[in-house]
């Protein structure tokens, strides 16, 4: 969510204010998206794919993420008229009702890859043409084994430390943990020691916590 309002918050800034549509953006680290008539805006490198569109749907800008998850599995630089490509297939996901939850939030799958598509109405205030009108933004959803991959990174697990997290995250006793790795029951609770003591946890129901907010992260 943080990622979504700091986008939001770029979009309001260059739609506000001309004189910091390109000026430092690239020191910054941000990537200028030329959407015509001299007016840039300035994209965070992210891994969540972005799209600005018009009222009609038709494509103003995007960021490559957004072309990887929209035309795959085809290679983008093999579309002809990639931006009518781009905006058909939104027009395709944005007219699936059997996709979305009710509040406007729709499920995009890419291949394997599953996607949350948020939409957010754009207000310019008429400034520009073509007129920015809606924003989309596709972030991929985390799968169990993803949340796992994160946390272990994050976390430096070992691979033991690992497994015991996984089967502890399945409901598993301490017993049944120790016959699935072939250890004693002392190892385990001394894994789990380990692992609590890197999450900062003091407690069981605390590891899965760490695992359960990994994967609503994304």
């Amino acid at each position: 969510m943080r990622e979504i309002v700091r986008r939001k918050e770029q979009l309001r800034n260059n739609c506000g204010d001309k004189s910091s549509h390109s000026a430092g953006t690239e020191e910054r680290g941000k990537k200028p998206i030329n959407v015509g008539k001299g007016v840039t805006v300035a994209i965070a490198p992210s891994r969540s794919g972005f799209l600005l569109l018009d009222s009609s749907l038709n494509l103003i800008a995007s960021n490559p993420e957004a072309v990887q998850i929209l035309s795959y599995p085809s290679k983008p630089d093999r579309i002809k008229q990639l931006s009518v490509f781009l905006s058909d297939r939104v027009r395709t996901v944005m007219a699936d009702n059997n996709s979305s939850d009710g509040n406007g939030i729709k499920e995009y799958q890419s291949g394997r890859r599953r996607y949350i598509c948020r939409k957010f109405q754009i207000d310019c205030n008429g400034r520009y043409s073509p007129q920015p009108a809606i924003a989309l933004i596709f972030e991929r959803t985390a799968t169990p084994d993803l949340a796992l991959e994160e946390v272990c990174r994050q976390f430096d697990l070992t691979q033991r430390e690992r497994e015991t997290v996984e089967l502890l995250v399945q409901g598993l006793t301490t017993k049944e943990i120790a016959n699935r790795l072939s250890i004693s029951p002392n190892t385990v609770k001394a894994f789990v020691r380990i692992v609590m003591v890197k999450m900062s946890v003091s407690t069981r129901s605390g590891i899965v916590g760490r695992l359960t907010g990994a994967r609503a992260l994304g």
